[in-house]
């Protein structure tokens, strides 16, 4: 259940890193089960500000959870079997569920969510309204913000930014130092800005890749 919670706070706790929210280190009051393993009865986990969001809402719930140094807290949610991990922090109003993983020292935050089976990792920030789920990746130092939406089995990577309006899919990848603020469902990896453009025909998909090809 989205509002089910197995976890309980520990009274470790410590304040943030800008001085100003207190985090309380998290403990699994139940085994949780999910498609990453086992996190048995007992087990010690990460860092979160609250059990419940001031609406009631659970903050970590159904079979989500938070490892190491990682940090949920403003109004963020993670449910279902998403998982947290290594030092990265989901903030703001953001969403982490389905069987989504952030980890490393990615940062999730503002409205953005991530969710499917979508991995957040690296440096990589999600952040504004963005939407990252199906299969995607977003790694490395790479940017998805604004209205962005990063799904299917697209990658985006390197230093790479995703803003505005993007929508990148199917089996795109955006890596290197290219910028995207359009559609776009093939491979960008040069030093290429994109903006605005969108791909609707298999003639016009050709001709863009002979360009960039050409570049």
């Amino acid at each position: 259940m989205i509002n089910e919670i197995k976890i309980e706070l520990t009274e470790k706790s410590k304040i943030d890193t800008y001085g100003i929210t207190k985090l309380f280190q998290i403990r699994a009051k139940v085994d949780i089960k999910n498609k990453f393993g086992l996190i048995p009865k007992g087990t010690i986990g990460g860092w979160v500000e609250s059990l419940k969001l001031k609406n009631g809402d659970a903050r970590v719930s159904g079979n989500a959870w938070v490892y190491g140094d990682a940090r949920v807290y403003g109004d963020a949610r993670v449910y279902g079997d998403a998982i947290v991990s290594g030092d990265a922090w989901v903030y703001g109003d953001a969403r982490v569920y389905g069987d989504a993983i952030v980890s490393g020292d990615a940062r999730v935050y503002g409205d953005a969510w991530v969710y499917g089976d979508a991995i957040v990792s690296g440096d990589a920030r999600v952040y504004g309204d963005a939407r990252v789920y199906g299969d995607a990746r977003v790694y490395g130092d790479a940017w998805v913000s604004g209205d962005a939406i990063v799904y299917g089995d697209a990658w985006v990577y390197g230093d790479a930014i995703v803003s505005g309006d993007a929508w990148v899919y199917g089996d795109a990848i955006v890596s290197g130092d290219a910028r995207v603020s359009g559609r776009i469902n093939l491979k960008i990896s040069c030093n290429f800005e994109i903006s605005r453009i969108t791909i609707d025909t298999k003639k016009k998909l050709q001709k863009l890749k002979s360009f960039l090809d050409n570049f």
